[in-house]
């Protein structure tokens, strides 16, 4: 299985793709100095299978290499994958 990160700044949104299909997607919004993750979504077939926090991890490590923008989780799916990894801690911006 093979899997890509994409990111579709012009759709404000980072694409999962798995076998050359898109399999999950993480919608943002961009606020000031913020990048705000309000949605994040995987293909029923392919839950439980640890994709969305592919998708999540793939995303902020491309915040984190190519922004200087801060994180806020809006997303419960988001917050919960950062609250459980705290090396993405300092990306975080709480309100």
């Amino acid at each position: 299985m093979s899997t890509l990160i994409r990111h579709e700044a012009d759709h404000h949104r980072y694409v999962l793709v798995v076998d050359d299909r898109e399999a999950g997607l993480a919608d943002y919004r961009t606020v000031g100095d913020a990048i705000v993750f309000t949605h994040t979504e995987v293909d029923p077939s392919r839950r439980k299978s640890g994709l969305g926090g592919n998708l999540v991890k793939g995303a902020l490590d491309d915040v984190r290499i190519n922004t200087g923008l801060k994180v806020v989780p809006e997303c419960p799916f988001v917050a919960g994958w950062i609250d459980g990894h705290p090396e993405y801690y300092e990306l975080v911006e709480r309100g």
